[in-house]
């Protein structure tokens, strides 16, 4: 029956677990490895079935179960995580959820003394720099969300490990659906954020490091708009070359760029009585970075690397056709809530400049990717018709 529990202690022969129907749960005290149910076992268990175990569970046991699964553990969170939780709240279970490229991401199902349930989102990171990382998304998640909450999930903590190894990042869990936006309601949310947003220094940068997916991004405060990209982008150039080696066509393009493309296009934005707003924005909003809530339609974003910028700096990554959201409709809805910069007739040209970034940045995350040579072709582009005369600057790295 679908319905049946089977409780062992201290052991149920293998025999009787292969006639059990595929739908039934077992719960097992106090050993789930060795004699009792082995590793060939373990893996041959049907993918609908869920297996709760107490008072521990292997690693190696979590890395073989269908995605599916339910592991139940009673209470193996790390010690220091569950001290950023409130005190009046038990952990219930702990299970995988989502997909990234550099950490393991969780769910964390939580239940107040009054009984209500909520759960939240767990990521470790065990890179070298993993301190670095978490410190720089809960940075930059605490300020999104402290200046727009209703665009962000709530952040709850971060720091060591103290029972394993690792660094953690938690904040509060959303039910999302994760295809693509609303483009009307994110233009209209994106803009609000960066019309909100304050600069604690009236310049350009950040608290601390941000990452972008895992790699650093300079962040340094600096009061000139220009000097400011000029520094960012001869920072991500110098972690493509690192990956993907020297090739003079690019580095003629990017010395051109840093030292005369950059100020043609962005001096512009503060001369002749103009000014900017140093704007918060996400840094890294692809369409993996957004959600919208299952129940209120409401979008969020999350998993930032976040600075102070010119607020069309946030939409380089739009133009860019690996990502999704490529194309002029999202950029369109947005520029109705918060219009380009002066001069106007340039702000086109200046998000491809800003795209520029974006695609050696995806370039030095995946060497070999054809993004290298769209941010050629990017350059190329804007030096012939800005810098028609362009002989090649020394090499600068």
């Amino acid at each position: 029956m679908a319905t049946d529990i089977v409780v062992e202690g201290p052991q149920l022969d293998s025999a009787i677990v292969e006639v059990l129907p595929a739908t039934d749960t077992v719960v097992e005290e106090p050993r789930l490895d060795g004699p009792i149910v082995g590793d060939e076992l373990w893996k041959a268990l049907p993918a609908t079935d869920r297996v709760v175990k107490k008072p521990q569970l292997e690693r190696a046991f979590v890395e073989v179960l269908p995605a599916t699964n339910t592991v139940v553990e009673e209470p193996r969170l790390d010690s220091a995580i569950v001290e950023v939780l409130p005190t009046d709240e038990k952990v219930l279970t702990v299970e995988r959820y989502g997909v990234s490229n550099w950490a393991y991401t969780a769910r964390v199902n939580v239940q107040s003394r009054d009984g209500s349930a909520r759960a939240y989102f767990l990521k470790i990171l065990l890179a070298s720099d993993a301190a670095e990382r978490v410190l720089g998304e809960y940075t930059a998640m605490r300020e999104i969300y402290d200046t727009l909450p209703s665009i962000a999930p709530r952040p709850v903590g971060y720091g060591e490990c103290r029972d394993q190894e690792g660094h953690f990042f938690i904040c509060d869990y959303l039910e999302l659906d994760h295809t693509l936006p609303d483009p009307v309601r994110l233009g209209e949310k994106l803009a609000e954020l960066h019309r909100k947003s304050e600069s604690p220094t009236g310049m350009f940068g950040f608290h601390c490091t941000s990452f972008d997916g895992k790699l650093p991004l300079n962040t340094t405060w600096e009061s000139s708009w220009t000097t400011f990209f000029q520094t960012l982008m001869r920072d991500v150039y110098k972690l493509d070359v690192e990956v993907n080696g020297f090739w003079q066509e690019l580095d003629d393009a990017v010395q051109t760029t840093l030292h005369r493309l950059i100020p043609r296009l962005l001096d512009p934005l503060t001369s002749d009585g103009r000014s900017i707003k140093p704007c918060l924005i996400h840094g890294d909003l692809w369409e993996a970075n957004i959600g919208t809530d299952a129940y209120t339609g409401e979008i969020y974003i999350f998993d930032a690397c976040a600075y102070y910028a010119h607020h069309e700096k946030e939409l380089g990554i739009w133009r860019c056709k690996h990502h999704k959201l490529y194309g002029e409709e999202y950029r369109q809805e947005y520029f109705k809530n918060y219009q380009p910069s002066e001069p106007l007739e340039e702000y086109d040209d200046r998000n491809r400049l800003y795209s520029v970034e974006t695609l050696l940045i995806n370039s030095a995350h995946f060497p070999g990717s054809e993004t290298r040579q769209r941010a050629l072709d990017e350059m190329r582009y804007l030096i012939e018709k800005y810098i028609p005369d362009d002989t090649p600057v020394a090499a600068k790295i």
